[in-house]
């Protein structure tokens, strides 16, 4: 596959023009870079089509429609972000809690560098009944909160239900992650950085639970 890249992306991301190759890949690339400029409702099927650099008939190839366009980038996005997290939760290592402060990092450093995968991950309005391997990718990455929860809860004096500990720590990370941690130039100035935020919320929380601070 050969690519000429100028450099226009947004998030990091460079915008890619396909010649010959994987088009599956390209209109992937090509809709990464709009949900950027534009977010995951800005832009039309011809458009993903004309920022690949091929014809608006090309795309039916692979993709039913922009919904199925999408779906598979969101896909992509969970099966990225669940190696985010099972690497940051590191099999609960350290301990139990030290690794969930780490999950929630990621959580944030996923939403602040990979903001137009998280876009369509969360913020597409994607139905998860038309798109089973969607629904199966996001299952998969909240699998990796729920074992931490788990884990976590088993330290607890309360011994809180995991499925519910795991719902917090999801909120948490996932509301700082979308007020704050993403770089786009409409978020909220704070006095303290969003892992700090984050770090205190679990705090306050763990305390509310029985853990004593330490």
């Amino acid at each position: 596959m050969a690519w000429s890249g100028d450099k226009e992306g947004c998030g990091g991301r460079s915008r890619r023009k396909y010649h010959h190759g994987n088009l599956r890949e390209a209109l992937i690339e090509a809709a990464l870079d709009l949900i950027g400029t534009k977010g995951p409702a800005g832009f039309t099927f011809a458009e993903a089509a004309r920022s690949a650099g091929v014809s608006a008939a090309a795309p039916y190839r692979h993709f039913r429609d922009r919904d199925e366009l999408l779906a598979d980038v969101a896909r992509q996005g969970f099966e990225r972000f669940e190696q985010f997290l099972a690497n940051a939760w590191n099999d609960g290592r350290p301990d139990a809690r030290s690794a969930v402060g780490h999950l929630g990092k990621a959580y944030l450093a996923f939403a602040r560098t990979e903001p137009a995968y998280f876009s369509a991950m969360f913020e597409a309005n994607i139905s998860l009944d038309d798109h089973p391997e969607l629904r199966k990718a996001g299952d998969r990455a909240f699998e990796i909160v729920r074992k931490a929860a788990e884990a976590l809860s088993a330290t607890l004096p309360s011994r809180p239900p995991p499925l519910m500990l795991a719902l917090h720590i999801w909120t948490f990370a996932h509301g700082i992650a979308s007020l704050f941690a993403r770089g786009d130039s409409g978020r909220r100035s704070l006095p303290m950085t969003p892992e700090d935020l984050l770090e205190a919320a679990m705090l306050v929380y763990l305390e509310g639970l029985g853990q004593p601070p330490g």
